[in-house]
């Protein structure tokens, strides 16, 4: 089942169709982007309060920040389990960043301070408090890069499979998963623009272990042919289906190897490009304002074991900053780097539990 056709919303989306259930009826938005880089391009989000709440009430708000190559769709699961599960009001928002879902097509190879910037000017707008902020993959950088100079506004962080510090360059990293010699990060060098949009629906839905991606890419490849993609799959498929949405987000895999290192190139349009103090800023904040001494948020996690950025290391890494962590992590060896796709009733559960929405 479709909603309905994109052409009937605001903004030059490349997606045609849109699944029923990607957000719910009357909750759809767009924000203009008032400043910066991308001033004046349409940013999609939904926007909805579960359950009554009183006038002037403070209710948390949970706010899904994506990576890539995903859009708020793969929250989709997680946010109706919330619906069903949470017990207390709460309100409900996520966005599609630029160059992805119903927001606007990217106009340069944008990368996540790019896209933080972007939040943040949404953030101000909505004038969120409470927040628990749930964050996957480059969602993490995005997300906590928006925050992070606004810290007051997070009660709460839930994360998946997503980290804002150094990936080790030594041992199993984005250079040598899910192959050696056919890795994530080489990915974004080796595959065409024009053939980078079968990339996304491939790797979202894979098995665990290097098998079951061997074999999924077979089924994929042989139904992709026959036109028998899921809808999911094309969804993924055509949200990448224009140049710049493809240059964009292979921009973002062409960094997996120096994952919170911080990262230098030169874009066509804007020049050479480096978040190496974006991600300077997290790492310095992130432990004063949100750690036992600052905040002291609520914070949960959830990893696909199945992924080079689950490893035990980097999660010693988010355990130092945040040291209420530990005790708080929840590990999946049937998943891999989409968990959310997969365990999103445990995630759902964790985030009622941090909020208090029981």
């Amino acid at each position: 089942m479709t909603k309905t056709s994109v052409e009937k919303y605001i903004g030059n989306s490349p997606l045609k169709q849109i699944p029923e259930d990607y957000y719910q009826n009357g909750s759809e938005n767009w924000f203009l982007v008032p400043e910066g880089v991308d001033k004046g391009k349409k940013l999609f989000y939904y926007d909805f309060t579960l359950g009554e709440s009183v006038e002037d009430e403070d209710i948390p708000v949970v706010c899904f920040i994506h990576g890539n190559p995903e859009s708020s769709y793969t929250f989709s699961h997680t946010r109706d389990e919330l619906v069903s599960h949470a017990k207390r009001p709460c309100r409900i928002i996520a966005m599609d960043h630029i160059g992805f879902g119903l927001s606007d097509q990217a106009s340069f190879e944008m990368v996540d301070m790019h896209h933080a910037q972007n939040l943040s000017q949404l953030i101000a707008y909505l004038d969120i408090k409470n927040v628990t902020l749930v964050i996957h993959d480059w969602g993490g950088a995005i997300g906590i890069g928006a925050f992070i100079d606004q810290a007051e506004r997070v009660s709460n962080i839930v994360l998946m499979n997503t980290t804002v510090f150094p990936i080790p360059l030594q041992g199993l990293n984005y250079t040598r998963f899910p192959f050696k010699c056919l890795n994530w990060n080489s990915f974004g060098y080796r595959i065409p623009w024009q053939l980078w949009k079968h990339i996304p629906p491939l790797v979202m839905f894979s098995g665990v272990g290097q098998r079951a991606f061997l074999q999924r890419s077979a089924d994929f490849i042989w139904r992709s042919f026959r036109g028998k993609l899921t809808p999911d799959e094309g969804l993924y498929r055509d949200m990448f289906s224009t140049r710049m949405n493809a240059l964009s987000s292979k921009r973002n895999v062409k960094q997996t190897k120096v994952w919170g290192h911080g990262y230098r190139y030169h874009d066509a349009t804007h020049g050479v490009q480096t978040n190496h103090q974006f991600y300077k800023n997290i790492q310095k904040n992130l432990p004063i304002r949100w750690g036992p001494e600052g905040q002291n948020i609520g914070i949960r996690a959830f990893f696909g074991e199945w992924d080079p950025i689950a490893r035990p290391e980097v999660q010693e890494q988010w355990c130092e900053a945040l040291p209420q962590l530990k005790g708080n992590i929840q590990t999946f060896p049937d998943a891999g780097h989409f968990v959310e796709e997969s365990k999103f009733k445990e995630i759902a559960a964790g985030i009622i539990d941090v909020a208090k929405l029981r």
